[in-house]
């Protein structure tokens, strides 16, 4: 039985780890380092041994030697002396200083999973078994436990069960252990265990009770119930009585009306087994079951082939399920979707709302509902329902009121969740008060309630979250209106909307409305007219809305007098309003104008700047050099913006001769550098640099790298090596100037678009200290919109931004703070082009309830005397430019606005071609460098005659 091959296997480990004893000292440390695990199993074989029934031990092949055996070897490492006991007591320490940290860490936050698990671990090596039992309770009471965590206690436990009483306490353990998650494994387990004590008073009625709970859970498991099927008949074959054929033969036919996994087996053992022929009712079960297996059979499959956690295929399994309808298998598939997703909110309400809807049932509807907490205890829609779901089913106050303790200590990420679990406590006291009598207990505990909760919002959510979740005063609202429409307590709701506005409120036209409409149904026109008059001097959103308010009822239940002073205030209040509006208009035009009056000074600087080149440029075209002053001046210029860089020199077509004028220098690109660089720049020799052209159809497999270090001296050479380890690279294309010069960034093209997906991993790779950013091939004139991002924008709950960190924070550092708090997954330091930090990071945990216990740990943290700043990652919305417009170019047709980059067109983008050389629209250029087509919709000009360089010559010198 299960029991006695868990025995088995600790003893064939026992000899695994003693034997290697022999074989030389090297494994000698290993075997003195488990040596007192090795003897915890011994002794836990040796008590089997004297507990369990006599023919359990003979099947499973426990002998008295096998125990003294391994007793004497364990007892043989333990005493053996030697070199290596110093190392295993080093190892001990380490562990027991492991031990304490973990315990102390628990004590600051019980709600460490991972602290969790590593303790018990840590005590479980040890053999500290009482503190491994105490140490697994507190955390079952806190979050539910895997299969493996629970196997592994039973395990333990079962091995140290001595007497009937121990075996009471194991069937205890047993039954918390199948309430957590829907466990074949488990219940198999339980069931075989209880065939152990059978010999005992209602052995029997026990281990039935077990066999058919489990089938009742997981009998319809498709592929793993057969094993639950096949357990339950061995044991009724192997019980001598007369009525065991008719439980075999009622077993055999129940499982057989199911749709199971290897039904066909399961029929050919029946006919094997059965002395009489098969019933005809029973075959037609058969057949029934073997069609409804056909329909479920591709939803099967798709699991199968699918990688965990599946929530897509658990998904349309749910809907084929609750299409069919039968409420056994409906349970059954969100219970199997549960056990890989139980941390996915959404299918924990889904599956509670099914069971509100529909079964109805208070037990099963209260234990799916505290299974959801549990999983999910930041989620403040599933708590909500829980205490609906108490109330509905009539649960003690007491026990509904513990658990709303509990939900308020559960750690919500939001404000505003705290609102909303404050309003479900109170609405459920409010449906509890019998507001017949004037006075009651629950009245009195509604009241006192408000008042704590408003109290909370104030100390405990607003200086935690620095922000009102509450900034309406719904709650405070909701009071006012319970106060004045039930316990007809004006004065009381009149001091709680006082305190409404003058929390901010007192603006809002709606609001004072809201106070109104409460006034005329509840109070008297005396309070509706001077409510009435202070909304019309504070409201400042909709004032006119109050006005028109005010007069209406002046109109119908007012005195003259009363009529008057309301058309001069309304009158005094709407001109203010006007007044204030056009002042706001004036200031807003204002500025309007002065930014316009500070970019035309900028576009006349700019033309007055490129004139003064223009000028410049010709004269030492006649003179043949560069004037000293002139180039000072030019560098001086460009000094101001050294980022800012010409256009890609590659995509101009040199000239083919020199006549007087170096056409190519000028119409380059030169990075810009001091006027004495320029100088021994200008000197230097040019090469012919070949044209780096690319094939538009080749994108598919071609990745376009940028931000390379410009001092990257053979580029090929140096990133090879890494986009080879993506796959087979056809070419890397470097993009050099016209002197040889590396512009910092090339293409890369593989020759399958696989390796080039591969290759887009390596984006902000750190190449010579700089981060290369890698992204695809895409034709920009073809998709203007294309952007690459990598990472999310939206709200991402397991993952926070943390701001102020001093720059020389390591990522090694700042993960050895964050995993205090939980596993962390992924630690991204954001950096500028250049590779130096920003201050900023990006820390991705396994979940939402271990993030939201980091903010709340290490928000306001001083690292390296910076205190940091922490919150779930929300980032803004991004700005999307507005696509360029058409333009009207003088004396031409209508043609698109150039695109430039992020940045505008830059000073060192300035076209040098002469204006009498400018037409209207070019001709189709060649993709050079990516590709570049012309814009789409724009008709080609003419193509202009071919001119020499000394017909270039003679345009440029003309005045």
């Amino acid at each position: 039985m299960a029991t006695a091959a868990a025995a088995s296997a600790s003893e064939a480990e026992a000899e695994s780890k003693a034997g290697p004893q022999a074989e030389g000292e090297e494994d000698e440390a290993k075997a003195a380092r488990t040596r007192r695990k090795v003897l915890s199993r011994a002794v836990a074989a040796a008590t089997y041994k004297t507990m369990g029934p006599g023919w359990d031990q003979q099947e499973e092949g426990v002998s008295e030697s096998d125990g003294d055996e391994e007793y004497a070897m364990a007892s043989s490492a333990e005493s053996s002396p030697g070199e290596y006991e110093w190392e295993y007591d080093e190892e001990e320490e380490k562990n027991q200083l492991e031990i304490e940290r973990l315990e102390e860490q628990l004590s600051i936050n019980v709600y460490d999973y991972n602290c969790h698990v590593d303790l018990i671990r840590l005590l479980r090596l040890e053999g500290e078994l009482a503190k491994v039992r105490t140490a697994r309770q507190k955390m079952s009471e806190i979050f539910p436990l895997t299969e493996e965590l629970w196997l592994e206690w039973l395990q333990d436990e079962v091995s140290m069960a001595l007497d009937g009483l121990d075996r009471e306490r194991v069937y205890d353990l047993f039954e918390r252990a199948v309430q957590d998650y829907i466990c074949p494994n488990i219940w198999l387990e339980y069931g075989q265990y209880s065939v152990g004590g059978i010999g005992q008073k209602g052995g029997l009625e026990k281990v039935r009770s077990v066999f058919e709970r489990a089938l009742s859970s997981v009998g319809l498991h498709m592929t793993k119930g057969l094993a639950i099927w096949e357990a339950y008949r061995e044991f009724e074959s192997a019980i001598v009585e007369a009525a065991r054929l008719e439980k075999v033969h009622s077993l055999f036919r129940r499982q057989l009306a199911i749709p199971l996994y290897d039904m066909e087996a399961t029929f050919a053992e029946y006919e094997e087994w059965s002395e009489d022929p098969i019933p005809e009712s029973v075959i037609q079960s058969y057949n029934k079951a073997l069609q409804q297996l056909e329909k479920y059979k591709p939803y099967e499959e798709a699991l199968l082939q699918a990688e965990a956690p599946r929530l897509a295929e658990y998904q349309a399994y749910i809907d084929f399920e609750m299409k069919v309808g039968d409420p056994a298998r409906i349970q059954l598939i969100f219970e199997r979707a549960l056990v890989e997703n139980c941390l996915v909110p959404d299918l924990w309400t889904r599956y509670s709302q099914y069971l509100d809807r529909q079964l109805k049932v208070k037990d099963l509807v209260l234990s799916v509902h505290s299974r959801a907490v549990r999983n999910c205890p930041w989620t403040v829609a599933l708590w909500s329902r829980y205490l609906l779901a108490m109330e509905r089913h009539g649960v003690d106050h007491r026990v509904i009121s513990v658990t709303f303790e509990k939900a308020l200590s559960a750690g919500f990420i939001q404000a505003t969740d705290y609102v909303e679990i404050w309003q479900a406590y109170l609405d459920y006291l409010r449906r509890r008060v019998d507001f017949k009598q004037d006075s009651s207990k629950e009245l009195e505990e509604l009241r006192a309630a408000f008042a704590r909760a408003l109290e909370y919002l104030k100390q405990e959510v607003d200086e935690r979250f620095n922000e009102s979740g509450d900034p309406s005063c719904l709650i405070m609202q909701n009071w006012a209106r319970i106060e004045a429409r039930l316990c007809n307590n004006m004065q009381k709701a009149r001091e709680l909307w006082d305190s409404i506005m003058t929390k901010g409120n007192a603006k809002y036209a709606n609001m004072w409305l809201e106070y109104y409409n409460l006034e005329r149904a509840h109070g008297d026109t005396q309070h509706c007219r001077k409510a009435l008059h202070r909304a019309v001097q504070c409201t400042s959103d909709y004032p006119e809305h109050v006005c028109e308010v005010l007069l209406t009822m002046e109109r119908t239940e007012g005195t003259l007098e009363d009529w008057d002073v309301a058309v001069q205030k309304t009158e005094t209040r709407l001109a203010r309003v006007n007044e204030q509006r056009l002042k706001a208009a004036e200031k807003e035009a204002a500025l309007v104008q002065q930014e316009e009056e500070k970019a035309e000074q900028r576009k006349r600087a700019r033309a007055e700047k490129k004139s003064l080149r223009k000028k410049k440029k010709t004269r030492g075209a006649d003179k043949h050099e560069v004037d000293e002053d002139d180039e000072k001046e030019w560098g001086d210029d460009e000094e101001e913006q050294p980022s800012k860089r010409r256009r890609v020199e590659n995509s101009v077509p040199p000239a083919a001769g020199k006549v007087g004028l170096d056409l190519e220098e000028d119409t380059g690109p030169v990075d810009v550098e001091p006027p004495s660089k320029q100088k021994a720049r200008a000197a230097a020799p040019k090469r012919d640099m070949p044209k780096v052209l690319h094939d538009s159809s080749k994108d598919g497999v071609t990745v376009f790298v940028s931000n390379l270090p410009y001092s990257l001296g053979a580029p090929e050479a140096a990133l090879r090596p890494l986009f080879e380890a993506c796959g087979d690279v056809v070419e890397i294309r470097p993009i050099f100037s016209n002197r040889g010069d590396f512009r910092g960034y090339c293409y890369v093209e593989f020759k399958e678009e696989a390796a080039a997906l591969r290759a887009l991993e390596l984006d902000r790779k750190s190449v010579e200290g700089r981060p290369m950013f890698v992204s695809p091939c895409v034709d920009k004139s073809k998709h203007p919109d294309f952007k690459v991002f990598r990472y999310s924008t939206a709200l991402e709950k397991h993952k926070l931004f943390v701001s102020g960190l001093p720059f020389s924070c390591t990522k090694e550092e700042l993960e050895e703070i964050c995993k205090a708090h939980g596993t962390v997954k992924d630690i991204r330091l954001v950096t500028n082009r250049a590779g130096k930090p920003k201050g900023l990071a990006y820390v991705e945990y396994e979940n939402e309830s271990q993030a939201s216990q980091a903010v709340m740990k290490m928000d306001g943290m001083t690292i390296k005397e910076n205190v940091i700043k922490v919150a779930i990652s929300n980032p803004p919305q991004r700005r999307v430019p507005e696509k360029p417009e058409a333009r009207k170019a003088p004396g031409g047709p209508l043609v698109p606005r150039q695109i430039y980059g992020a940045r505008g067109k830059g000073r060192t983008q300035l076209s040098l071609l002469p204006r009498a050389l400018q037409l209207p629209s070019a001709a189709g250029t060649q993709a050079e460098n990516g590709p570049a087509p012309p814009p789409a919709g724009v008709t080609p000009a003419a193509e202009a005659p071919k001119m020499s360089n000394a017909d270039f010559a003679k345009l440029l010198l003309r005045k």
